[in-house]
């Protein structure tokens, strides 16, 4: 699809997929990344959670998501609350940016 007459950025492509996971317990504040089984996720994909169909539990958040081996999805989810919560299961929508070629290491 890329050509060299067409101008590009470095990201290839941008898509959303809607994968249904069930995360397990999260303890209070630091908890280890959970992951999840992500046919075709690629370690130099860029992964934003953008949501989830329904309500999460109370007192979670995502801190961070992002592909550290071939098919696998990592997530970090916190919890801001005293005691162990149960992040909700169900699909969650992910952004999943592609990038033509590594990542710049400035803006510049």
């Amino acid at each position: 699809m890329s050509s060299t007459t067409v101008t590009r950025g470095n990201s290839h492509e941008t898509f959303y997929i809607k994968p249904s996971l069930t995360p397990a317990e999260v303890a209070t504040v630091v908890s280890p990344a959970q992951t999840f089984a992500l046919p075709g996720l690629q370690t130099t994909d860029i992964v934003k959670v953008i949501g989830l169909a329904g309500a999460q539990t109370s007192g979670i958040v995502v801190a961070q998501a992002y592909c550290a081996a071939v098919n696998v999805l990592t997530i970090q989810f916190g919890n801001i609350t005293a005691g162990a919560l149960t992040p909700a299961a169900g699909s969650y929508t992910l952004e999943i940016t592609r990038l033509e070629g590594p990542a710049p290491t400035t803006a510049v």
